[in-house]
């Protein structure tokens, strides 16, 4: 089996991305976005999925850090997408229920070449560090969008936003896992359609 792995580069007026990612990695993590929540978050999903992850962002910061949560973002679908190339032999779908204290988070993802995401995440305060809540939501969406999945993700019940937003990334991690495993039974392409990239 040849590499399943990408290198993004992604340069704008607001950001500048170098993202790298090696779905069958051992969960190495080398990620300085700038917003230390992010990276923490970024972390889980590298270290869960066991994905090598490698993020290096310069954004302006100094307006807030929606433009450089949401590149980043972009920049990791896309990673997905490249590395998945046609998608033969994957298992296609996953799915993970993970705890974080008081916190509980489902997330099920098909990787079925047709984007769409349904999230539903409801947060107590303003900011996790210095990252906004609603950008949760947001990055998972836009991951969602450029990795061409199906993505649906619930934080179920937790008091604690970091928690809830802690397990959310674990569980996109373990459910991006099973969904990108190769299956050595499959035989090309999972989809009786016979493609999953248009």
């Amino acid at each position: 089996m040849t590499a399943r792995q990408a290198d993004i580069t992604r340069k704008t007026k607001e950001t500048a991305i170098e993202l790298s990612l090696s779905l069958d990695g051992a969960g190495t993590a080398d990620i300085n976005t700038g917003i230390g929540f992010y990276d923490h978050m970024l972390g889980h999903i590298a270290h869960h999925g066991n994905f090598d992850l490698r993020v290096q962002a310069q954004g302006d910061l100094h307006i807030d850090a929606h433009h450089t949560i949401e590149d980043i973002a972009i920049c990791l679908g896309r990673a997905i997408d490249q590395a998945l190339e046609s998608r033969s032999g994957i298992q296609r779908m996953g799915a993970a229920y993970v705890p974080m204290d008081e916190a509980l988070a489902r997330v099920v993802i098909d990787l079925s070449g047709r984007p769409y995401a349904v999230i539903r995440a409801d947060f107590n305060t303003p900011t996790m560090g210095e990252m906004p809540t609603d950008l949760v939501v947001h990055a998972l969406e836009t991951i969602a969008a450029h990795a061409k999945m199906n993505l649906h993700a619930d934080a179920l019940y937790g008091r604690n936003d970091h928690h809830k937003a802690e397990a959310l990334f674990k569980a996109f991690g373990r459910a991006l896992a099973q969904a990108v495993a190769v299956d050595a039974r499959r035989q090309g392409i999972p989809s009786t359609k016979g493609t999953l990239t248009e």
